[in-house]
């Protein structure tokens, strides 16, 4: 059939991947779901994104939550829209541009899936033609045909319409080829929440010899429920806040300038994404005539709010799990997949959590798994499907970047799976309250020869002088290949996690490439990884001992401190130098220097702890 791409098109964001033999991979950058007609011509994407305050009622965005509905249906989302949404023939929703020009959300789709089309053309250097497209599971068939007919007005032949939760769950591939091996089954459940849609899906993947199933065995759901209801409550609760406190004489939210609604939006879409990361995000407005709104939002008073907007995806859960009782016929829920850029709000991921009695599976982007299972879709259809999610062993090294830039590798290339490794590490600078913890994978031994695979900080830590936390960092690889990192900071109690499924698009070839790059560079690497240690130790080394040489001073035979002072002087010299260059220094004699100052210091160590024990002595 020839290549076939898969695409999600969806209610915030819209992309396209590929599945050959590098495995499964989005193409091209994220394509906001926005569309704006202009005068000169049809804009799609980011550009139509940012301009849609100057240009709001010729912009549409949120289109997926209209598809095959009619006005009635829309009702209450079509005032949070800039753009006019109209009655069209059969009572379907249409889009009324200025000048009078209508348009279904089936073209305005059109126009995102042609954009999407043009980028894996120009990316793969063929005309792409074929394409698998996702949709939520809970649409109806009238959506279905409504997402068919957009392929078709964007000249694609959509050869299969994929749910988003089983997409969701090719992507992961969740163990099925080493299963296969032990003909055990897996039961799933698919929890997806996207920006303008919701549904849960209960999967059973059954392993074969030759072909892998995945049986849905049941959905539940709510076509209006996503991240752009967030928007809306953070919407309300400014509109309201803005009427009361500067008297504006307005009886509805639609009563404000399309302009003034646009920006509200994108201040609330703003502060919902600070809010997964922080625990507070600030919005300043400004109203004219020296009216400015300003205003903080807490996490705990964004939760309160949203928490019966996420009780109602945990009903559909409930609903699903009751509907798959009979066929499960007891068997637990041995995985909770989570999908949607939702899913990032932490009360989502904990309330799921509870639900199902397990941790959700976070290791792809919630934005793109559901692309790249339609794409491994695509690659079946196609006859052109290699499995590439899974491997028997580790490929590459997996480690963390220490001060310097250099890499820490816990686990070592071709360990089998599952695995685990532990480190501990501490800190490099007094009175850090954050430690941020950079995942890598590589054979190099500075982290920027190597590929980086995600970042996460474990903040609160109370002040203390480096080298004194204690911070252990546990690195696990299941038998899906997916990475799970735990950093522990004992004397805190302070932890954090990431998952990370660390092979992913990494072809054999690519392998054998950075293979080959860390034999031909290891004398180099080695060097300069212990040139960066040197530095990293010996500053420690030169303020532990330089701040107690002046302290007890006094208490030193003069010779003594002199010879103390002359070796800090080469050491601290030697730091400088490499600092500037790793290779301005022999490393051996930079070893030597740093060896010497710590043994000729072992006697003002003597003196500082006697000096120290006379003081309590004196308390």
């Amino acid at each position: 059939m020839g290549t076939i791409v898969g695409i999600d098109l969806g209610t915030t964001n819209s992309l396209v991947a590929i599945c050959d033999e590098r495995g499964p991979r989005v193409l091209g950058a994220i394509v906001p779901s926005v569309v704006r007609y202009a005068d000169s011509g049809v804009v799609v994407g980011q550009q139509a994104r940012e301009a849609a305050i100057d240009f709001p009622l010729e912009t549409v965005s949120s289109a997926k939550r209209l598809m095959g509905r009619s006005l009635d249906e829309v009702g209450a989302d079509a005032k949070y829209l800039t753009a006019r949404v109209v009655e069209g023939d059969h009572g379907q929703a249409r889009v009324e541009l200025p000048g009078g020009r209508r348009v279904t959300p089936q073209e305005v789709s059109a126009e995102i899936l042609k954009t999407l089309r043009d980028v894996a053309s120009d990316e793969l250097d063929e005309p792409i033609e074929r394409a698998v497209v996702t949709v939520p599971a809970y649409f109806d068939d009238a959506q279905r045909q409504a997402t068919r007919d957009a392929g078709r007005l964007a000249g694609l032949d959509v050869v299969r319409i994929v749910n988003e939760p089983t997409a969701a769950a090719l992507a992961y591939g969740l163990g099925l080829e080493r299963d296969a091996e032990r003909n055990l089954k897996s039961t799933v459940a698919v929890y997806d929440l996207g920006g303008g849609t919701f549904d849960v899906s209960i999967l059973r993947l059954t392993p074969g010899d030759k072909t892998s199933f995945f049986q849905v065995v049941s959905t539940a759901g709510d076509t209006r429920l996503g991240g752009d209801d967030v928007d809306h409550m953070l919407v309300d609760l400014f509109f309201g806040e803005m009427r009361e406190r500067f008297g504006l004489d307005l009886a509805s939210y639609g009563d404000l300038p399309a302009a003034t609604r646009r920006a509200l939006t994108q201040f609330a879409e703003a502060v919902k994404h600070r809010l997964s990361d922080e625990p507070e995000a600030r919005v300043q407005i400004a109203l004219g005539e020296d009216r400015v709104y300003d205003r903080t939002v807490t996490r705990d008073e964004f939760e309160a709010m949203i928490a019966p907007w996420v009780a109602r995806t945990i009903d559909s859960c409930d609903r699903a799990l009751r509907d798959a009782e009979r066929t499960l016929a007891g068997d637990e829920i041995d995985a909770v997949v989570m999908v949607g850029g939702s899913t990032r709000i932490p009360l989502v991921r904990r309330r799921v959590g509870e639900k199902f009695g397990l941790e959700p599976y976070t290791a792809l982007d919630p934005d793109r798994v559901v692309a790249l299972g339609a794409a491994v879709q695509g690659a079946i259809l196609s006859g052109t499907r290699k499995g590439a999610l899974l491997l028997d062993v580790i490929p590459l090294s997996l480690g963390i970047e220490t001060v310097g830039g250099a890499m820490a590798k816990l686990i070592m290339r071709n360990s089998a799976v599952p695995a685990r490794a532990v480190e501990r590490f501490s800190t490099s600078v007094d009175g850090q309250t954050s430690i941020k913890l950079h995942v890598v994978q590589g054979e190099r031994e500075m982290v920027e020869d190597c590929r980086s695979l995600g970042e996460f900080h474990l903040s609160g830590l109370p002040p203390m002088p480096a080298g004194i936390p204690q911070l252990e960092v546990e690195f696990l690889v299941d038998a899906n290949g997916v990475l799970e990192v735990h950093a522990h900071e004992k004397r805190s109690g302070k932890r954090a996690a990431l998952q990370i499924v660390p092979n992913h698009g990494l072809t054999h070839d690519e392998v054998d490439r950075i293979e080959a790059e860390s034999y031909e560079h290891a004398r180099d690497d080695m060097t300069r990884h212990r040139v960066v240690d040197l530095v990293t130790n010996a500053k420690l080394d030169l303020k532990w001992i330089g701040e107690r040489l002046e302290r007890h001073r006094d208490k030193l035979e003069a010779s003594y401190a002199q010879d103390l002072d002359a070796k800090i002087g080469a050491l601290r010299g030697m730091v400088e130098r490499a600092e500037a260059d790793w290779q301005a220094v022999d490393a051996e004699a930079f070893a030597k220097a740093k060896q010497d100052l710590d043994e000729s210091s072992v006697r003002l160590q003597e003196v500082s702890i006697a000096e120290s024990l006379k003081d309590d002595d004196r308390s």
